[in-house]
């Protein structure tokens, strides 16, 4: 378990968070790429400049600033606030809002708005592994039906998200249009290998599996039955429930323009769950490598 405490110790300050920064960057030392260095293309020693986020060469001064290239590039918000976002996001279960996040680093709602959202940009779905057992299923959100404030399938606003999940592996979601068979159909056979086998819900859009060569088993939920043997969708409907949780929970709404970066975030959160560190250090990772 990656705790509060650990994560104060590996970043007490902006300063070790710029020293980590660079030093996951440049694992072998920074390459100088002045023209002008007598040691151009080498590595050389570089020492960090008091009072900037940067670090220049010993050689020619040229210098050199982690932080380009990365979610940080251009903020004026410490450091350590980011770092620190990332861990409460990356080690709660349902989530956190900017809300929640400006309490806790005494930052406006504004930059903890801002912050939150360019951390979800940055977060990408890996691909599934194509063979194996899977379940697939779709689900609604939002779409409060005028008057009545509840959400159904009825309401003309909804949401539709479609997602295929490996039992022994990840979860892949993603917003569409519709749930017609030539919507979801090519998005089974982009993420799974006809030798997998494939088990669904009834409904008459996933009819079309068995005559592609996949193996594919449904359960009878119209009927009240979920589970038999190894035939049910259990595993991608817990992930349902607990994104409606935090979505309801948490952030009460999510905007159609939005709605993929929320879901995004809780594919990772879901897909790394069973190591919180690992899952703060990627996240971290991919904060490195997103400009």
């Amino acid at each position: 378990m990656y705790t509060i405490t650990n994560f104060d110790n590996d970043f007490p300050n902006n300063d070790s968070c710029l020293e980590w920064l660079k030093n996951y960057l440049y694992p072998a030392g920074i390459v100088c790429i002045n023209t002008k260095c007598k040691k151009l293309d080498e590595i050389t020693p570089h020492h960090r400049i008091k009072g900037r986020m940067c670090y220049s060469c010993d050689y020619c001064g040229n210098h050199v600033y982690p932080m380009s290239g990365t979610i940080f590039e251009g903020s004026t918000t410490p450091l350590k606030y980011w770092y620190h976002a990332i861990y409460i996001m990356s080690s709660t279960r349902c989530g956190i809002s900017a809300k929640q996040l400006q309490r806790e680093i005494g930052v406006t709602y504004k930059t903890a708005w801002r912050m939150f959202s360019k951390i979800r940009d940055m977060l990408y779905q890996s691909p599934v592994k194509k063979k194996g057992t899977f379940e697939a299923d779709e689900t609604y959100v939002g779409g409060k039906r005028l008057g009545t404030g509840k959400v159904d399938r009825g309401a003309e606003n909804k949401s539709i998200i479609f997602g295929i999940v490996n039992r022994k592996g990840r979860l892949v979601c993603k917003k569409i249009a519709n749930v017609k068979s030539n919507t979801l159909i090519p998005l089974i056979e982009e993420k799974v290998t006809p030798e997998a086998i494939i088990y669904t819900d009834e409904f008459p859009s996933y009819k079309k599996l068995s005559k592609l060569g996949y193996k594919h088993e449904f359960i009878h939920h119209l009927n009240k039955v979920y589970v038999i043997n190894d035939v049910h969708i259990n595993s991608i409907e817990d992930f349902w429930s607990l994104f409606k949780r935090g979505i309801n929970g948490v952030y009460h709404s999510v905007s159609k323009k939005h709605l993929q970066n929320y879901i995004n975030e809780y594919v990772f959160r879901y897909n790394n769950r069973n190591n919180a560190e690992t899952m703060f250090y990627q996240m971290m990772a991919y904060a490195c490598r997103s400009s």
